[in-house]
């Protein structure tokens, strides 16, 4: 998620009087809204989302509780129902000057999910120039329990003919690849799995390839429209470890 050209003096002693206030509080000693929760996984620090009300995407309820690294340096993030409400987890890079350059995540675990649960690798910068400079790797079929199709590489936005390509992964073997590559003119997804067989590969050169400019990588595991897994049980992903490699 303009200035005007001329303001007048009283609009200026209001907001005057309006910036005071918040100092005034501070003074008083108001304490500071609190950080988020973070975590360090394959050698970065990851802001983890938290919130108590449901916001984006889906929208669903984000739990800091999803969320661990075990003594093995493993990234887990999880889907469980707290109370009568279904959380989700979803990690942020802290840094934002990534840019072009090869993103990498090996899974420990096999990425077979409920057909209203979505995985999702991507770079997203919440400003919302170069259509949020979104790039995705998902594994998803968005609610449809018939799609043959469980997995996408997009770049967005995914409703211009020619951004988004879908194929069926029906291996589902722990231990697979995936990464996109990042260039001034193209993306190049590839996913391979654990002994290196080539699972999927794709090439982007269209017009919307994003340039750099404020992005993090983020992974996360949520749940379609905020609908409850069709199965009514709880689900886990683990990373073994996310790599960038800079051009």
């Amino acid at each position: 998620m303009r200035p005007r050209a001329r303001r007048t003096t009283a609009v200026l002693t209001a907001l005057v009087l309006v910036t005071a206030t918040p100092l005034a509080a501070a003074a008083k000693g108001k304490p500071a809204p609190p950080a988020p929760p973070t975590i360090t996984f394959s050698g970065y620090e990851w802001s983890v989302k938290d919130h108590n009300r449901k916001i984006g995407p889906g929208p669903n309820f984000f739990s800091a509780s999803n969320v661990h690294v075990d003594p093995a340096g493993r990234l887990h993030l999880a889907i469980t129902p707290q109370g009568k409400k279904w959380t989700v987890a979803e990690v942020i890079n802290t840094r934002s000057d990534l840019g072009h350059g090869t993103y990498t995540w090996t899974l420990a675990s096999s990425p077979t999910f409920d057909p209203n649960v979505v995985l999702g690798l991507f770079t997203w910068n919440d400003a919302p120039d170069d259509n949020h400079r979104e790039i995705d790797i998902e594994y998803a079929r968005w609610g449809n329990a018939a799609d043959p199709n469980n997995a996408q590489y997009v770049v967005q936005p995914y409703s211009t003919a020619g951004n988004e390509h879908r194929w069926q992964d029906a291996s589902l073997l722990a231990g697979s690849t995936h990464s996109f590559t990042w260039l001034p003119d193209r993306v190049d997804f590839e996913s391979r799995a654990a002994d290196g067989t080539l699972l999927e590969s794709w090439s982007y050169d269209g017009p919307d390839v994003p340039a750099p400019g404020g992005e993090n990588v983020r992974m996360n595991l949520w749940l379609f429209r905020g609908a409850a897994p069709t199965d009514g049980q709880p689900v886990e992903i683990v990373f073994e470890s996310f790599t960038h490699e800079g051009l």
